[in-house]
């Protein structure tokens, strides 16, 4: 009896492993086989989101035939705990093997619909909405907006549909910590009140990428952390000899320079003029902090200068104080810090705007009065025609 047992016990095993060895073939064969999409989509990956809730999402998006085989497939490459928040385009036919290097890739967000709020100098901000069509991946601009003009349907609608995955927050070179802040209490999708102003240029400016519902403060403490780092990587490979003594005085001038010029080519030539002037005891005297001693960085000012405000006696004004001001006049970006602490050899120590976007400069101030001359002649040929 015992021998009829034990044969029907190693005939039970012998099916059971054929059977284990068809199902994980099986299972190996739907894991790379070509996947049921048709099309491709969008698939959105929540943060801190779980490989088992990942898995029943990608089989209910029609993205893979099955959420256990996706799960005990990413489970047995050792690759559950990689998964990444963010928003991916999952090609038509894409395997399930496919599927999770996707998935897992993290890096850049890929997007159907996409939000983009740039701030303006005005401490507003445009909204530019972006679709990017599955497959081709062409970009097709939706809408562009300021919300002081009105938002349109197709916005409101995307968000009432949870459709926008990707919110990004585009920061220029230049603006003040005010005109940050007062950019970011505009944009609808963040939430957090800010209550104090962030000190001046401290915020690095860049494109960051967010979520609806972040929160304002977090989002300055990670624009202060990146100029930081910046900062400090930059001031590690300053030159020699400068007549700046700390990375704060690096930022003033940084902050400067990105004030004075928009073309950068010319950012290292500023900084020389600066440096040279500073070397020899000479005054900066540079509109852009006779500007924000009168505004003190709250927007622009609109108007000229006027003669009693080159004369006022304020801490930032540089045609009445020696050196550099107590702070910076704007948040500077990458590139003006670089020029701040590497500015070019030159022997100028005055420029003025050429009219066409960029400077003249020039050594001495017999040449300084020419080019200036040059320039009220194109002002005034400009107000003559209107432009």
């Amino acid at each position: 009896m015992w021998k009829h047992v034990a044969a029907n016990g190693l005939s039970l095993l012998i099916v059971l492993a054929i059977g284990v060895a068809v199902a994980v073939g099986w299972g190996q064969r739907q894991w790379t086989a070509e996947g049921p999409l048709e099309e491709a989509i969008f698939f959105e990956v929540p943060r801190g989101a779980s490989l088992r809730a990942v898995s029943e999402d990608l089989a209910e998006a029609g993205a893979v035939s099955s959420a256990m085989i996706f799960r005990l497939g990413t489970e047995y490459a050792d690759r559950a705990g990689d998964l990444r928040f963010g928003s991916y385009e999952i090609p038509a036919g894409a395997p399930m093997e496919t599927v999770l290097e996707i998935v897992t890739a993290g890096g850049p967000s890929s997007f159907r619909y996409a939000a983009t709020y740039v701030l303006r100098i005005e401490g507003t901000g445009e909204l530019r909405l972006r679709e990017r069509l599955p497959g081709t991946g062409e970009i097709v601009e939706l809408a562009t907006f300021s919300y002081e003009e009105g938002v349109p349907e197709v916005y409101t609608d995307l968000v009432a549909n949870e459709q926008i995955t990707v919110y990004r927050v585009s920061i220029p070179e230049g603006l003040t910590s005010w005109q940050i802040v007062q950019g970011l209490n505009q944009a609808d999708f963040l939430t957090g009140e800010v209550v104090d102003i962030p000190s001046e240029g401290s915020l690095a400016p860049d494109t960051y990428e967010v979520q609806r519902g972040d929160d304002r403060n977090e989002i300055l403490a990670r624009m202060r952390a990146s100029q930081e780092a910046i900062l400090a990587e930059v001031w590690e490979d300053r030159v020699e000899d400068l007549p700046i003594a700390t990375p704060e005085e690096a930022l003033i001038l940084a902050s400067i320079i990105e004030k004075e010029t928009s073309v950068p080519d010319e950012r290292r030539q500023v900084s020389s003029v600066f440096v040279n002037r500073l070397n020899r005891g000479m005054r900066l005297q540079t509109d852009p902090t006779v500007i924000y001693g009168v505004t003190n960085g709250r927007g622009g000012l609109g108007r000229g200068i006027r003669q009693s405000e080159l004369r006022d006696e304020n801490p930032w004004n540089t045609y009445v104080i020696d050196g550099l001001p107590p702070t910076p006049i704007a948040n500077p970006g990458r590139a003006a810090i670089e020029a701040a602490v590497n500015p070019d050899t030159t022997p100028y120590v005055f420029f003025v705007a050429d009219g066409t976007g960029g400077h003249a400069f020039s050594e001495t101030l017999e040449e300084h009065n020419r080019n200036v001359a040059i320039w009220r002649q194109i002002e005034a040929e400009r107000a003559a025609s209107g432009n």
